[in-house]
């Protein structure tokens, strides 16, 4: 019995010491692993605890950042933001047959993510999110049958998602998002029953969404924003009613919404803006009241603002723009009580604005602008004590603006421009004493500019009261608004002059009082030089569109002495033309018979013949002579519906004649044009705005003469070896930023607005010093306040903004893209198509350098030069956008391009599309 008891004991003492030894030897296997890890660190700094220096430190189970089970194996690694840089191809994966959980996220991990991952086949959580890691995603990730979360988002991943991921049947959230994964989504993904999360958005990824992702009847969460996916959305989509989140924003999908997509009792936020759906408003969106945030902006959707939404109590953010939705505003809106931010721009809307919005307290921005609203704006608004942006512009609104609005002391925009506004401008907004940015113009305000706009300490960017019937003095107290950049208070009728006490406005970048009454001399300042006074006839001073103060005035006995001898002078000469016009009279009775014959064999020479801003006198027969009848040696080029000549008169002067084509008929071809370019022409006075001389209409023959621009078009530069060459960075640079101050000054500075709608290297003229001018405004616009403004397509493809493709309706943001393609075109050095067909996101610019897209006849830009290249491209990305919302207008253009250039951390040579795409301009 003894002996009985002491073989147990031995055996037990056995087994122990041989479970101690394995244990050991396990925990040694996996510490000399980690070890060799940590030595192919470049920063081992986070892991000075990894030693087997110590006797008792042999265990990597004391290691920071390591868990162990009861045996002494490894079970967890937990070495989030750390601070670990290097790669994991060291890391022996396979020496780890019992981890469950490995964490290496926010860290600087780069490289690829090896294949022996694959051997972790216990593992159930895997982050490594937020590294640098690149290349594709293992096939071999299939092999980790225990896999319940998966997040590898934020990295730089390449190539397709692996199949794979489908066998994966326990996995429960699944994070690709924000890399650069391409492809389809793979069906196989249909296959995990048990997602709850799924997120891919961020990424490359092409084709339709497959209906297989129906099949997923636990998913909550479903983004696939901020890809390239097309098509239309499955049916089967509809059946994923647990959804608490949707989101497709930002693809390319294009067909109806289902129907029953909102029949879900859970869905808060459902975002699928800057698509190409089309169709009807569901129905089903009228009673899903989880709703939060709902974004639908930037479609085509169509739908009765009166009938097709409901009450929703949890909503918080509502965007609904640029889509086509038509009817009124419902005063059930005031019923959502939570709403932060009501955003309708850029549809169809008509009606009035219900004064129910006034219930609605906590809302922050109120956007309703770019729509067909009529009636005044509701005194209620002033109730509104959280907005801080209010949005009105480009409705058909009367009536005065409201005094209640001076109660919005947390206002910091207010735009109300573009409407049909009178009466005077409260004093009132003087206590809105947050605004940033003051917009009224293009109205019929009246009165006197309020003294108390000068309280406006916070205004920053813009105060424009430009197109309305101020009168009387500019008030000093402007003076006070410090850090003012924009000052517009054009195409008034102001008068007085200008006040001193406007000279310490040190911040202003643009200033703009033409067209007024005003008098004197202006005040001191570069911003007052270089800005805009012409129509002011008692203005004078240091600036293109004045001429210079007299530095030694008249006195007045020397003042009478001048007008008595101008009375003798004028009494005789009166006289004299007094006899004259008698003398012509008879001799006009006279000839009556002759004349009448002679104007019939000179008919020609009698057309309609108009000039203006011409030093001199011209006649259609100066015309005809200069080009020998329009021979084809003095046609210097040919366009959609005229040809161009080379007009050199005898005085001396050069001009360029564009005479319309006529039909067999012998009626012009396109009388349309003509009178656009007219219209529009007369409304301009820039210097780089290409000047229209005159004109001559008549049924037989119409032409239009222009200054005459010795280098041609751009494109005749630019697609030229030799004037390529010649056309260096400095010059493109300026070209640039010319053509941006032009298309600022039409868009924001004329009254009605102008949009070119065929901006194009073809129609942009060089003098012979290289400076830009912008010509051709045969299919110009001039947008009107009361219209909708929708017309037929027209421009140059290759330039035409792509929404015009789908909704007839003219913005600048049409200009705006176009300038975009330009710009391209002018550092590229020929038409980018390839690359904004490959650019719908930030991400499809991941791998392309700037360089790659400099013209290669012209060295790389360098110094300060390349900088202003750099934002020259930043800004074109920014203006091709498919989304006329998003994109910068002009006005903005103008001023970023002059400020100055962005700084980049990395060296010029390395910088990537993708980084001047994420610019913040």
């Amino acid at each position: 019995m003894a002996l009985e008891k002491s073989h147990s004991l031995f055996t037990l003492l056995f087994c122990l010491v041989m479970l101690s030894f394995t244990s050991t030897t396990a925990n040694s296997g996996e510490a000399e692993a980690l070890l060799l890890w940590k030595a192919s660190l470049l920063n081992q700094a986070p892991l000075n605890s990894w030693s087997l220096n110590k006797a008792t430190n042999k265990s990597p189970c004391n290691w920071t950042g390591v868990a162990c089970n009861y045996e002494g194996s490894v079970t967890e690694i937990n070495l989030t933001n750390v601070g670990l840089q290097g790669k994991l191809d060291n890391f022996k994966f396979s020496y780890f047959p019992s981890l469950t959980n490995l964490d290496l996220s926010n860290n600087a991990l780069f490289g690829t993510i090896p294949s022996t991952l694959g051997n972790l086949t216990n593992l159930a959580t895997l982050y490594l999110h937020h590294n640098i890691l690149s290349g594709p995603i293992p096939k071999e990730i299939g092999d980790l049958k225990n896999m319940v979360q998966l997040d590898m988002s934020s990295n730089i991943l390449t190539d397709s998602i692996p199949s794979t991921l489908g066998d994966l049947n326990k996995l429960v959230l699944l994070y690709l998002f924000n890399n650069s994964l391409s492809g389809p989504i793979p069906k196989e993904i249909g296959n995990l029953k048990n997602m709850v999360e799924l997120h891919l958005s961020g990424n490359l990824l092409t084709g339709p969404i497959p209906p297989s992702l129906g099949d997923l009847k636990n998913l909550t969460s479903l983004q696939l924003c901020q890809n390239h996916l097309l098509g239309s959305l499955p049916q089967e989509i509809q059946s994923l009613t647990n959804l608490v989140i949707l989101d497709l924003a930002e693809n390319h999908l294009s067909g109806y919404l289902p129907q029953q997509i909102f029949e879900g009792k859970f869905l808060k936020k459902f975002v699928i803006f800057n698509n190409q759906l089309t169709g009807p408003i569901p129905k089903s969106l009228r009673n899903c009241t989880s709703l939060i945030r709902v974004r639908l902006e930037g479609n085509q959707l169509t739908g009765n603002m009166s009938e097709d939404f409901g009450v929703y109590p949890n909503l918080t953010y509502i965007d609904l723009s640029y889509n086509r939705l038509f009817g009124e505003l419902s005063p059930s809106w005031a019923k959502s009580k939570n709403l932060t931010s009501l955003k309708f721009s850029g549809n169809l809307i008509t009606g009035k604005i219900p004064q129910e919005f006034g219930q609605l307290i906590q809302l922050r921005v109120l956007n309703l602008s770019l729509n067909c609203l009529v009636g005044e704006i509701p005194q209620e608004l002033g109730c509104l004590a959280s907005l801080f942006n209010m949005i009105l512009y480009g409705n058909q609104l009367s009536g005065r603006i409201p005094l209640e609005i001076g109660k919005l002391s947390n206002l910091e925009l207010l735009d109300l421009s573009a409407n049909n506004l009178i009466g005077s401008i409260p004093e009132q907004l003087g206590d809105c004493s947050k605004l940033h940015s003051l917009n009224l113009s293009r109205n019929h305000l009246n009165g006197s500019i309020p003294f108390q706009i000068g309280n406006l300490a916070e205004l920053q960017n813009t105060l424009d009261l430009s197109g309305n019937m101020l009168s009387g003095e500019i008030s000093p107290q402007l003076g006070n608004l410090h850090m003012l950049e924009i000052l517009n208070l054009s195409h008034n009728m102001l008068t007085g002059s200008i006040p001193s006490s406007l000279e310490v406005m040190l911040s202003l970048t643009s200033v703009d009082l033409s067209y007024n009454n005003l008098v004197g001399s202006l005040p001191n300042g570069n911003a007052f030089q270089k800005g805009t006074f012409v129509g002011n006839k008692g203005l004078c001073g240091k600036s293109q569109d004045l001429q210079p103060c007299n530095s030694s005035p008249i006195h007045s006995g020397e003042q009478k002495k001048i007008h008595k001898a101008i009375i003798l002078i004028i009494l005789p000469l009166l006289s004299a033309l007094f006899l004259l016009l008698l003398v012509f009279a008879i001799s006009s009775i006279y000839h009556r018979k002759t004349k009448i014959a002679k104007e019939e064999r000179n008919e020609m020479n009698r057309y309609p013949f108009l000039i203006w801003n011409w030093d001199g006198c011209i006649s259609y027969e100066d015309i005809i002579n200069a080009t020998e009848d329009f021979d084809e040696k003095h046609c210097i080029g040919e366009g959609g519906y005229g040809r161009v000549y080379k007009a050199a008169l005898q005085t001396g002067q050069v001009v360029a004649v564009k005479k319309l084509h006529k039909l067999e008929d012998g009626e012009q071809i396109d009388q349309k044009s003509f009178i656009n370019e007219v219209q529009a022409l007369t409304e301009i006075r820039h210097r780089n705005i290409v000047k229209l001389y005159g004109f001559c209409s008549h049924r037989r023959c119409m032409f239009l003469v222009y200054e005459y621009m010795e280098r041609g078009n751009l494109a005749n530069i630019l697609y030229n070896e030799e004037g390529a060459r010649e056309l260096n960075w400095v010059k493109r640079v300026n070209i640039i930023k010319t053509v941006a101050h032009s298309l600022s000054y039409m868009h924001h500075d004329c009254v009605p607005p102008i949009v070119h709608r065929d901006i194009s290297s073809n129609n942009v003229l060089l003098d012979s010093e290289f400076e830009p001018h912008v010509s051709d405004f045969g299919t110009a616009r001039l947008l009107k306040p009361d219209s909708c403004n929708w017309t037929e397509l027209a421009g140059t493809f290759g330039y035409v903004a792509p929404e015009l493709g789908y909704t007839m309706r003219v913005t600048e943001k049409c200009d705006v893209y176009s300038f975009g393609v330009l710009a391209l075109e002018v550092i590229i050095g020929t038409h980018p198509g390839d690359i904004i067909s490959s650019l719908p996101s930030s991400k499809s610019g991941q791998n392309l350098q700037l360089k790659d897209l400099f013209d290669p006849r012209l060295p790389h830009p360098e110094d300060q030069v390349g900088n202003e290249v750099i934002l020259a491209v930043s800004v074109a990305l920014a203006c091709i956008n498919a989304n006329p919302q998003t994109r910068p207008t002009m006005e903005h253009i103008s001023r970023k391009i002059s400020a100055g250039t962005p700084h980049f951390l990395k060296p010029f040579h390395t910088v990537e599309l993708s980084q001047l795409m994420e610019f913040q301009l």
